[in-house]
């Protein structure tokens, strides 16, 4: 661990609530105050850390946000100086353009993606699908069985995954109450905006292969 931990150096690491409270006190998640004395140096220790951590995040996060404003901008601009120089707009609003550097050692894409969501018509779409299962009893194939649970399943945060959605509506199944309820799932997606993505890359030696630039710390 690259941080220097000792108990003497533990108890300057204090935030700015801290600097409002009592002498001695630290202040717990449920908000009650609690003696210095009274608490693990383990847990003094991992506060400091995490403490010492999430500033400099959180500072990351900032600079990222910056950096994804100027470059977007930078696009637009870019785009914005073509149009008038040929008299239309490159890629337009919301195209989709990819820019290489004279060298060819560096490449940015910028990309749009439609952001879609479900209307409470995804409740009826289920349970026809429910009842098609139901009513094929032994003669659906694990298969379809397996893809439409994968389809309805949601996240941690309880969202269902449009791709999978889409999945489920390009089977091929010859059922009028299938046909209905994959009627019932077009109807219920909707558009609700549009994400815009950077794509940085850097060339590969002198192949014409690009590998990613990494802005997401999982991947690093």
């Amino acid at each position: 661990m690259s941080t220097n931990l000792t108990q003497s150096n533990v108890s300057q690491g204090k935030s700015l609530n801290q600097l409002t409270m009592p002498m001695g006190y630290r202040e717990n998640a449920s908000g009650h105050l609690v003696p210095e004395s009274a608490i693990r140096e383990q847990d003094l220790l991992r506060d400091q850390v995490v403490s010492g951590l999430v500033p400099k995040a959180l500072e990351l996060h900032k600079e990222l946000q910056a950096f994804k404003q100027l470059a977007l901008q930078d696009i637009e601009d870019l785009i914005q100086i073509a149009g008038e120089r040929y008299g239309a707009k490159l890629g337009g609003k919301k195209g989709n353009v990819s820019l290489t550097t004279y060298d060819g050692r560096y490449k940015i894409q910028r990309a749009f993606r439609e952001v879609l969501a479900f209307t409470e018509e995804i409740e009826a779409a289920k349970a026809l699908i429910d009842s098609c299962l139901s009513r094929w009893s032994e003669g659906a194939s694990d298969n379809i069985r397996a893809v439409v649970r994968q389809a309805f399943r949601a996240n941690t945060k309880g969202e269902i995954k449009t791709s999978k959605i889409l999945d489920l509506m390009r089977l091929k199944i010859e059922d009028d109450e299938w046909i209905t309820a994959m009627d019932a799932l077009r109807d219920a997606l909707k558009s609700i905006g549009t994400a815009v993505y950077l794509r940085i890359y850097e060339r590969i030696e002198n192949t014409d292969q690009y590998r990613p630039v990494s802005l997401d710390l999982a991947a690093l």
